[in-house]
């Protein structure tokens, strides 16, 4: 997620905030407790002292000493983090580094103090003030007749309810008073108060609870309605004018993925204009001055969208960016005609302009696949190997089913709207691309043994699709109609469901903080819970209705995640500080609002707008009527809105039933006409009334996978084991030994994969010799619990072939720097900060003795950003040539931000371009294409690739051939 808790500076270089002791400066305490903003200021209290205080939950919470714009950075060691004693002065290195830690084990108020007086020299010191204890807090509800309630065992043996109430109960727009039990994530009062929302739809089901939470999803929808939005990386900290959906109470931006999925799954449907707005801010063009290299493709003006998260500079290691397509097919089936029309041709250019230079930088034509991080999964310590964040190249080159699906979704978008826009050319060529992508996902990432597709391959030199999952994936190849209905029905019954709902990733990892890993997601529950309505498996469906009930109705509010095993905002394990999470959680987070509106609206009352109207289909299981509905023979949506036109839903509910299942649709009835599922807007009045009766329970179409285990305990029938390490790779006459190990505690066996096919299964640690082993061999190993079967990461690669490897000294490079000499932080020569579009860097007289197929790699070092932040991964063209200057292989590499030490930092390898040679002398050519920094979007930016300019820039160190085949 955004610029990520996970930490939050944009700058290496940081100059010191504080120039002079007198001279008072902006300086914050940023950190998960406040979603990393600027809520916090240290106030100068004078003579160079700075104060905040900030009341804090319990938690091990990350925080750094930064100003603003994060032009200024503090921490107490820019190598390592620090977990803070209260009462302890330390000692801060003006720089950036890995963020420090506060351990609270009991909400309370903390004092901050930065000590300034030495401004070479600042010092930190937290203390927690004592504060005097509130007394018992008053009922909301008392004197209220009309109450309900809703209650849930936890995962420990107890239970824990929400209370709500009305003053009005017979008030066309109600106001509720909602209380919990449960102990929430921030500080503040166990309860609540809300009113439904004029403009918007309200529900009347006889159950007090359900119309309250539909209430509370579209309050929190106009709380997250601003007219400005601001993030501490852009436009110096100042807030943006825009009538946009901000992210959450923790997040005060437009991230295109978090908008695309809340859009997609309800927002689109209520509040068109502002998700309109909203994809408007997340296009961009080239920004003033930048020369388009010749192989960058698309229009003059670069419109496209924009990658504004993820791994090692952002785009395109990271290339979901394409989620856009899923919230801009839903605002032009909701738009008024009048402003679709120009939304759609605006939409047109972006996507081509999107989908080309994609195809040219993140399309993999071995596979038929695009590469690029998992959606939304881009905190890559907890969702990749463990040896990952240091080879953010590898990440770059692995293929991911959810940012593949929603490459598919896009392509069929565009191509609708092209053929809309009389180019049936263009509609054809992006048909043929998704056709293409949707045989390649189903046949390269498929798992018959797992009935479930791989979340994830393996990186260059293996290649393998692993067993790792991923519930959005999954739900989005289920949506999109990627998977086939025997797939669908396969993965519904196969994915894991927890006490509380499905888990986000499966397996989970050890040694990792709840946040991506062992959480659930609401919105990604609700894919799940439409890829079962989808699918009829109503098990699945009422596992998801209960997980987005429970999770809103306990916490108040539509939370960002869950732990998952124990549906807690904050699973507090004192024994192991380094693991509670999740790490950061906002309450009304956009994408878990949407979600909940999308599960009554879409799911519930089963409305959706189409390219020329609605469909009604509701999904009402056997357990919702008896647990939910139970009060009343009909439930009733009033005042949903599309096109101008008022809709009015009552479902007709038949006698509850104690066997599980759904209820078919009888009848439909428009304004006192039968009618079909499918509605014209031709067919419908300014106002209607639509009255579907349900009728035969249907049997759920599939089962459901339960799994369980004490969330506190790092089980094998939860977690996956350890990723294994190859030790050493050893070749003698033909044979291949390889020594392994690393699967941590347990029955841990190994499997070995050859050039990304499985050769040995079922081994002990230690060492395997491959009998059949080839000179090009390149192998990976990873290990699986016995009993679970639950399975690790691969391995990092090892190969025989020692390639052909040309440092920056060898007279063979030609370039316009001069190397710099060895340093404190790089121990050989170098080309120091290359890569302005102007700049020139060629390998001549690369000899090739063996002819093959060869992956060519540039050896360099990025640290213009942290890998977690910022902007400016490298992205450049480069070009091998033969002897007579034809060109035999060209395309796009990419040098991701890569971990900086103080000393001796090891230089890392690019993503390869793939290279079938014969035996001769050729030239390697490197030459500019572009990355995200290269966009107007991000002019403002306060870190590299912003305000002073684009930044495509890195270290080379030299250049490596490896022969592969």
């Amino acid at each position: 997620m955004k610029p990520h808790a996970l930490a939050f500076a944009a700058l290496l270089a940081c100059g010191s905030a504080f120039a002079q002791a007198d001279a008072p400066r902006e300086l914050y305490i940023r950190g998960a407790f406040n979603g990393w903003g600027t809520d916090n200021a240290l106030v100068h209290k004078g003579d160079g002292l700075y104060q905040a205080d900030i009341l804090v939950s319990p938690g091990n919470h990350a925080f750094k000493v930064g100003s603003g714009d994060w032009s200024a950075e503090w921490v107490l060691d820019a190598s390592k983090s620090v977990t803070v004693a209260p009462g302890t002065a330390y000692a801060l290195e003006t720089q950036a580094g890995p963020e420090d830690y506060l351990f609270v084990r009991r909400t309370g108020t903390y004092r901050f103090t930065v000590d300034t007086k030495d401004p070479k020299a600042p010092r930190l010191r937290v203390e927690r003030l004592e504060t005097a204890q509130a007394g018992p807090a008053a009922d909301p509800h008392a004197g209220r007749v009309a109450l309900a309630s809703l209650s849930w065992p936890t995962w420990d043996g107890k239970q824990e309810t929400a209370r709500f109430s009305t003053p009005d109960a017979g008030a066309e727009l109600r106001r509720y008073a909602h209380s919990t039990t449960m102990s929430l994530r921030d500080p503040g009062p166990q309860s609540s108060e809300y009113s439904e929302q004029a403009g918007l739809p309200r529900v009347r089901s006889g159950n007090l609870a359900f119309d309250a939470l539909f209430a509370l999803a579209g309050a929190e929808m106009r709380l997250d309605s601003v007219s400005q939005i601001k993030d501490g990386n852009y436009n110096g900290g100042a807030p943006v004018p825009c009538d946009c959906f901000e992210t959450g109470e923790k997040w005060h931006y437009v991230w295109t993925r978090d908008l695309s999925y809340a859009a997609d799954l309800g927002l689109a449907l209520l509040d068109p204009r502002r998700v309109r707005n909203s994809l408007d801010f997340k296009l961009s063009g080239w920004r003033t001055g930048v020369a388009k290299a010749p192989q960058v493709a698309g229009s003059i003006d670069g419109l496209q969208i924009v990658q504004d998260t993820g791994s090692g500079g952002s785009w395109p290691v990271s290339t979901d960016r394409v989620t856009w397509a899923f919230a801009a097919e839903e605002v032009l089936r909701t738009l008024p005609a009048a402003e679709r029309a120009p939304f759609a041709r605006k939409a047109l250019k972006a996507l081509v302009n999107t989908l080309e230079n994609d195809r040219i930088a993140a399309f993999d034509a071995a596979s038929g696949l695009y590469t690029g991080e998992q959606s939304f999964l881009d905190w890559r310590d907890q969702s990749y190997a463990a040896w990952i964040p240091g080879d953010l190249a590898s990440m770059a080159s692995s293929k991911a089913l959810s940012t593949n699906v929603g490459h598919y979704q896009a392509l069929r978008l565009a191509a609708r709207l092209a053929r809309e826009h009389h180019d049936a050319a263009r509609g054809q060529r992006y048909d043929d691309w998704a056709d293409a992508l949707k045989r390649a996902i189903n046949e390269r990432l498929w798992l018959d043994d797992a009935g479930m597709y791989s979340s994830l391959t393996a990186a260059h030199f293996d290649g393998a699709p692993m067993h790792k999952f991923d519930w959005l994936g999954q739900a989005l190849a289920i949506v999109s109609g990627v998977a086939d209905e025997a797939r669908a029905q396969s993965i519904l019954a196969r994915y894991p469901h927890g006490p509380m709902g499905p888990p986000v990733i499966w397996p989970q990892q050890q040694g990792m903080p709840v946040y991506h890993n062992r959480a659930l997601w609401p919105f990604v529950t609700a894919y799940g819970l439409r890829a079962a309505v989808q699918g009829g498996n109503a098990l699945v469906a009422d596992a998801a209705y209960d997980s987005l009930t429970r999770g809103a109705a306990l916490n108040m509010s539509n939370m960002e995640n869950l732990e998952w095993l124990s549906g807690q905002p904050l699973l507090l394990d004192e024994r192991n500080p380094s693991l509670i999470g999740p790490v950061i959680n906002s309450r009304r987070q956009l994408w878990s609002v949407g979600a909940y509106l999308g599960m009554v609206v879409q799911n519930v009352f089963g409305v959706a707008a189409t390219d020329d109207g609605l469909t009604l289909q509701p999904f009402v299981t056997a357990k919702l009527r008896r647990e939910m509905f139970s009060a009343s023979n009909e439930i009733s949506l009033h005042d949903l809105r599309l096109h101008g036109r008022r809709i009015d839903v009552r479902l007709r509910l038949p006698a509850a039933s104690r066997e599980d299942g759904y209820y078919a649709v009888e009848r439909i009835l428009v304004n006192g006409k039968p009618a079909a599922a499918s509605l014209r807007l031709a067919e419908l009045q300014d106002s209607n009334q639509v009255e579907i009766v349900l009728g035969q329970l249907q049997p759920s179409r599939g089962g459901i996978r339960r799994v369980n285990a004490d969330p506190y305990l790092e089980s094998s029938a939860t977690f996956a084991p350890r990723d294994p390490v190859i030790t050493a790779l050893q070749a003698a006459k033909g044979r291949a030994t390889l020594r392994f190990e690393g699967g941590g505690s347990g029955d841990v066996r190994y499997k070995v994969y050859r050039d990304g096919k499985l050769v040995a299964d079922n081994l002990p640690a230690g060492s395997w010799t491959d009998r059949a082993a080839g000179a090009t061999s390149c192998y990976a190993v990873e290990a699986r619990f016995a009993d679970s079967g639950n399975t690790s990461h691969h391995s990092q690669p090892r190969c025989m072939d020692p390639g052909i490897e040309i440092t920056v000294p060898d007279a063979r490079i030609v370039s316009n720097l001069k190397a710099s000499p060895p340093n404190a932080r790089f121990a050989a020569p170098h080309l120091a900060n290359w890569g302005r579009p102007d700049d020139r860097f060629a390998v001549e007289r690369i000899r090739v003795t063996q002819p093959g197929r060869y992956q060519v790699q540039l050896r360099y070092h990025n640290a213009a950003n942290q890998v977690n932040l910022g902007i400016s991964g490298g992205v450049k063209w480069l070009s091998l040539k033969d002897a007579r200057g034809k060109v035999v292989a060209q395309g796009v590499i990419q040098l991701p931000h890569a971990p900086l030490a103080k000393a001796n930092t090891p230089a890392v390898y690019s993503t390869p371009l793939a290279a079938t040679l014969a035996a001769g002398s050729y030239r390697a050519e490197l030459s500019d294409f572009y990355n995200m920094s290269y966009l107007e979007s991000n002019s403002s930016f306060s870190a590299a690739g912003g305000t002073q300019g684009p930044s495509n820039r890195f270290d080379i160190h030299g250049l490596r051939l490896t022969r592969v085949r």
